[in-house]
């Protein structure tokens, strides 16, 4: 058995998902919640006409971030 073989189930966007859960799961409570909040995506989009840019929309608006301890 090779070190990919896991190519020929999933792809490789799949593959670091899973990794990265069982990272996060690997965590205790306060990194694993720190974790968490920085795996969020905004998702935004922006209207183009004549090149030039329109306002930017949110799909899914932030939450108000707060500062969080980072690791030494």
């Amino acid at each position: 058995m090779s070190s990919a073989t896991w190519r020929q189930f999933f792809t490789y966007n799949k593959y670091t998902q899973i990794a990265a859960r069982a990272v996060r799961q690997s965590l205790n409570e306060s990194e694993r919640v720190a974790a968490e909040k920085r795996g969020l995506t905004a998702l935004r989009y922006q209207k183009w006409e004549n090149g030039h840019g329109g306002d930017q929309v949110f799909l899914n608006p932030p939450e108000e971030e707060k500062p969080y301890k980072a690791a030494a």
